[in-house]
């Protein structure tokens, strides 16, 4: 029987690695995206909130947002069955085998082979396109391999074409994929997130995700966002990227020196989100702290919040990203380079890939490589012997 639940294609057997603080952050996204009858990708977003659920230890929530799962996709597909429910199934397979329940593990099993059956893949080499669909939306969610999120999402529409919602995503897909790329957003990639918008006109989301990226590109988009939480006051997550609008207006290494009345808006929205994102607010709370050392005598209270960060109880992966972007705060704020260098070390020793450890690996080689630091010789020695994760 365990074969069978290993062979099955679910949340269980996605190898969704999470960390606490990632789990609650997804969590709070998924709660973000919203619960509403006419949001499409409400079966997933349960499906979703049940394995966080069950990964935190609550089984009897786990199993009550499964059943809401398959209520929404049944709701939304206005159908009783279909392939959009053996990822479903093979939740509950495996929620009922880890509580014991063979039983009805068994039930689901019999379930799926009959779905399967009923219901092929449209290419014998490929998974059906709604299950593309569906673990794609889950990398994406819980922020994996990004690039691999557009390929299953572009599979999927390639496969079962003119499903928007499917559409709005692979957008997303892009966007994230670009997140961290030294070209940036491209040009198209932008350009289908604006179509990708017109055609999901309510999906906010996707706009505040836009608003975000016009304003990394220095575009005036600040009426825009404050006309959006006009309409929308309650949307926490609409609040949250607006405060990216105010950073990169504020902390580009571009913009101009920001106006007193800017800042003390970016920090009274700041610390309105950060009350609403108790458990996943840490990017917040730095991102306070740099607004906070581009106000006039703020450098004192900048100080402050990042050294109270230094000294919370963090995991290896956030405590990573604090590490690095400290680092550039002590290195651009402070001017203190030998204490950055410190800081970029930091970073780089903890085991965990990820863009923060790169960009601090890359910045002590660059200093490596000119050779006109004090601590050159150290940064030598220390990367020669840097494990790789």
């Amino acid at each position: 029987m365990l074969s069978r639940l290993k062979a099955l294609q679910c949340h269980f057997t996605w190898d969704l690695d999470l960390s606490r603080s990632l789990l609650l952050r997804c969590r709070d996204n998924l709660l973000d995206i919203g619960t509403e009858n006419g949001n499409r990708w409400l079966g997933h977003i349960y499906n979703l909130r049940g394995f966080i659920q069950y990964r935190l230890g609550f089984s009897e929530d786990a199993q009550s947002l499964f059943n809401k799962a398959k209520q929404a996709f049944c709701k939304i597909r206005s159908a009783d069955e279909g392939p959009w429910l053996m990822v479903n199934y093979g939740n509950l397979a495996w929620l009922h085998h880890s509580l014991g329940n063979q039983a009805e593990s068994e039930d689901y099993l019999y379930k799926i082979d009959a779905l399967n059956k009923k219901y092929p893949s449209p290419s014998q080499e490929e998974l059906h396109p709604e299950t593309y669909a569906e673990k794609a939306y889950v990398l994406m969610t819980v922020s994996g391999d990004k690039t691999l999120v557009a390929d299953y999402f572009q599979r999927a529409i390639e496969m079962q074409p003119g499903i928007r919602e499917w559409n709005t995503s692979h957008a997303l897909a892009l966007m994230y994929a670009s997140k961290h790329s030294r070209t940036g957003l491209e040009d198209d990639i932008l350009e289908k997130m604006r179509i990708a918008q017109e055609q999901d006109p309510e999906n906010l989301y996707l706009a505040a995700h836009y608003l975000d990226q016009r304003a990394q590109r220095g575009e005036r988009i600040e009426d825009e966002a404050q006309e959006a939480l006009k309409d929308h006051p309650d949307e926490r997550y609409l609040k949250r990227c607006v405060t990216l609008c105010y950073k990169w207006k504020i902390i580009s290494p571009t913009a101009s020196r920001p106006e007193k009345s800017m800042i003390d808006r970016a920090i009274l929205l700041l610390e309105e989100v950060i009350a609403l994102y108790p458990d996943s607010s840490l990017m917040k709370k730095i991102e306070i702290a740099d607004v906070y050392a581009l106000s006039h005598n703020g450098q004192a209270k900048a100080d402050q919040k990042y050294q109270e960060l230094l000294e919370s109880d963090l995991e290896l992966a956030d405590k990573q990203m604090l590490y690095n972007t400290y680092a550039k705060y002590l290195h651009f704020t402070k001017h203190n380079i030998n204490m950055s260098i410190r800081y970029h070390m930091k970073a780089a020793e903890i085991q965990h890939q990820s863009f923060f450890r790169e960009n601090s690996v890359n910045i002590l080689e660059k200093i490596r490589d000119r050779c006109r630091n004090s601590m050159c010789g150290e940064i030598i020695d220390f990367l020669a012997n840097l494990n790789e994760p």
